[in-house]
């Protein structure tokens, strides 16, 4: 399968402690990859590396077999929302997904269709409420997020521990729009989560961390659950 991104020889470290080292790892294009590993194991580490928000110490990441720190094309095919930083919680959520699809040339009426597709998953709590995003629940400011991730159509698509916040109906909704996408659209989907069953449901391919080392691998199955739950009761917290 080709590769849509790709680390080499990927280190970075905060005050001389190495949170990730990954000397080789690629991510197919079409590929549903989850990441999982305790707290401080190097996941938000690692999509943010993918991301460019923070500079590694050494090695690289290509998107598409171009440095995501050295060019910007990777921005126009890939939709991420790792954290509320990713909002501008000033503005309404309206105000929000009109701006982000503005900025990515859809018309005022491919927003108005995608908000109305997604109507189920934002529970008549976020479209129409006139509420700034920051007055909004922690779970609904999630929802906003993820839907301007998905919005803009991307090949690829990273998100951090999205079913964190979010009741377990929309936790449900939320995994049937992410195996949509990757059936339909066939785009590359890259899950964190410290949810095993989630992760174990929507992704073909987990990966786990450990104090930022890959220390497992799996092509999914009907024994991957086990496993992890497995490896976790031994390691802890």
């Amino acid at each position: 399968m080709e590769p849509v991104i790709e680390a080499k020889e990927l280190k970075k470290s905060y005050n001389k402690r190495v949170v990730l080292n990954i000397p080789e790892i690629n991510i197919s294009k079409g590929e549903s990859f989850g990441l999982v590993g305790n707290n401080g194991a190097g996941k938000t580490t690692f999509f943010r590396l993918i991301l460019d928000l923070i500079k590694a110490d050494s090695g690289m990441v290509l998107s598409k077999e171009k440095s995501v720190a050295e060019n910007e094309d990777w921005k126009h095919y890939t939709g991420s929302y790792l954290d509320e930083g990713f909002l501008i919680d000033y503005l309404t959520p309206e105000e929000y997904f009109n701006l982000v699809g503005t900025i990515n040339g859809l018309a005022k009426g491919d927003i108005e269709q995608f908000l109305n597709d997604l109507k189920e998953f934002f529970n008549n709590e976020i479209i129409g409420k006139k509420k700034y995003i920051r007055e909004l629940s922690k779970g609904n400011q999630k929802k906003v997020g993820i839907a301007a991730a998905i919005m803009i159509k991307p090949e690829i698509l990273i998100l951090d521990e999205p079913f964190s916040n979010l009741d377990p109906s929309s936790q449900f909704l939320l995994k049937k729009i992410i195996k949509e996408l990757k059936e339909k659209e066939k785009i590359t989907v890259l899950i964190s989560s410290h949810d095993l069953n989630h992760v174990t449901e929507v992704c073909e391919r987990i990966v786990v961390l450990h104090e930022g080392n890959i220390v497992h691998d799996l092509q999914t199955n009907e024994n991957t659950l086990k496993e992890l739950e497995a490896y976790f009761a031994v390691k802890g917290d």
